[in-house]
């Protein structure tokens, strides 16, 4: 059973990684079809598609009544990360809201 939690903690660092890039992708100059074709936005699609199969391959044993509830820690991550890579502002309700996804995913977890 722990190579599909290992496949569920691998799928959510995936999508992680894939958030990460699309919104690099995304700040730079030029329109629309210049952001497509960034290598970033490519490789942050890519990414998306192989957190999939991951995903995939976590659903054959771990119900998805938690395996998707699990998935709300990458909301967590990646406000932290948009606020210290990007300068995203992290108020006192997005903490608020970041400690109840946190508790809810435990509570979750360990159900």
């Amino acid at each position: 059973m722990t190579i599909y939690w290992l496949a569920l903690a691998a799928a959510i660092l995936t999508s992680l990684a894939g958030q990460v890039l699309l919104k690099a992708g995304a700040i730079g100059e030029g329109g629309f079809l210049t952001q497509v074709f960034r290598p970033s936005t490519i490789i942050g699609l890519a990414a998306y598609g192989g957190a999939a199969f991951l995903y995939i391959i976590a659903l054959r044993r771990i119900p998805m009544s938690v395996a998707l509830p699990c998935t709300a820690a990458s909301y967590v991550a990646v406000a932290v990360i948009g606020h210290f890579m990007f300068g995203e502002h992290l108020s006192t309700q997005k903490i608020a809201a970041i400690g109840l996804i946190c508790g809810g995913v435990l509570i979750l977890a360990t159900a």
